[in-house]
């Protein structure tokens, strides 16, 4: 029977707390214009649009059906 070995070394990691550790140098955005979107993407992000649309609708019905301003016909 195989024996399982731990390879893992406890000692070799260390971790650094971000607001301790030293700052990086930052990336230069300047210059880069907008990223071109494909079809998909462009199609996902619409949909996307109007699922959220859609679900703030319901949310904002059933609020207001929970205050008694619309009344719900069951």
């Amino acid at each position: 029977m195989a024996t399982m070995q731990n390879a893992y070394n406890v000692e070799g990691f260390r971790v650094v707390h971000p607001l301790e550790d030293a700052p990086e140098q930052k990336c230069q955005t300047e210059g880069l214009g907008p990223i071109s979107m494909t079809r998909s993407v462009r199609f996902s992000l619409l949909v996307l649009r109007g699922y959220l649309i859609l679900m703030t609708l319901l949310l904002v019905w059933h609020v207001l059906a929970l205050a008694g301003v619309i009344h719900n016909p069951q």
